[in-house]
């Protein structure tokens, strides 16, 4: 496999530019809307991508408010889960983006961003938050702790919400409450103003390997190992069975193959290139098996 040149950065040396980059590489972020309160009851309303779901038992959430750049004091979501430690996330689809772009805008803390972004909000049943009513699914959470990394403008200050309850909008449920992925329709933050969205047509799955001892790129015969044919991506899924599977045959009733082995019956190596190709490409229309058998072949 060829590799490209690679440039290397670093924060010391290279600064913002580091600053901006690392935003599109590690990408796409999840959104987390975050909605809280101060002491007094005043609501706040503000989109942040440093954000995942990070434990299961208990279920906790992080996210990250930086301390801002121009004058070193926290944001007003930090500020006022210091003071209510709860807050709800507000998972954002598509057909909120924009709203919840406007609600980043740095309002006064008396500004309510609900009225200024046109957004909804929806009483909690838990907390004192209210929730995103427009948002798809929405986490009330109580606040265990804040790490603040360190001191000084830019640090990230890591807020551990755990989830005590979980408000789903009922068009993303069948019958049996299984989420319908592709009609939540998410939308995820990359580098400078760039997002993303997650529709139907993106997406895929990826065999679990977690299910079955797959037995690896390094166990596969050299011939597909080391082709100069098949991707990482193609290696990956031929790896990911428990054993190589025994030949059958089974291909060689297929029209394409037979084309193959007669017009290069005299060229083994050109024979071989294509069936990998043919491989290849059935591999890339999820026919693992048929893949496998293909390759068995030469």
């Amino acid at each position: 496999m060829q590799f490209n040149e690679i440039k290397t950065f670093d924060q010391e040396t290279n600064g913002t530019l580091f600053d901006n980059l690392i935003k599109y590489g590690v990408a796409p972020r999840p959104i987390c809307f975050a909605s809280t309160v101060d002491k007094n009851g005043n609501v706040n309303l503000s989109p942040f991508s440093y954000f995942n779901f990070m434990s299961t038992n208990p279920p906790v959430c992080v996210f990250s408010p930086l301390t801002r750049m121009r004058d070193g004091q926290d944001k007003h979501t930090l500020a006022n889960i210091r003071e209510v430690n709860e807050v709800v996330i507000n998972i954002v689809n598509f057909d909120m983006v924009q709203q919840t772009s406007l609600a980043s805008t740095e309002y006064p803390k008396e500004v309510d961003e609900f009225k200024k972004s046109g957004l909804t909000p929806l009483k909690s049943k838990f907390i004192r938050p209210p929730r995103v009513a427009e948002s798809p699914i929405q986490l009330e959470c109580k606040v265990r702790d804040i790490i603040t990394i360190q001191e000084g403008a830019g640090t990230g200050n890591l807020v551990l919400a755990e989830i005590i309850c979980m408000h789903i909008q009922s068009q993303y449920l069948d019958e049996n409450n299984n989420m319908d992925q592709a009609a939540l329709d998410l939308v995820a933050r990359l580098g400078g103003n760039w997002y993303c969205r997650i529709t139907k047509e993106n997406l895929f799955e990826v065999p679990k390997p977690l299910r079955k001892l797959g037995i690896g790129v390094d166990q596969l015969p050299e011939s597909i190992r080391n082709s100069s044919i098949l991707t990482g991506n193609q290696l990956g899924l031929l790896a990911n069975v428990q054993e190589i599977p025994q030949k059958d045959n089974s291909m060689l009733n297929d029209e394409h193959i037979n084309s193959l082995l007669s017009m290069w019956k005299e060229d083994k190596i050109q024979l071989q290139n294509e069936i990998q190709r043919y491989a290849a490409k059935l591999l890339d229309d999820g026919f693992i098996d048929q893949a496998w058998q293909v390759l068995l072949i030469n």
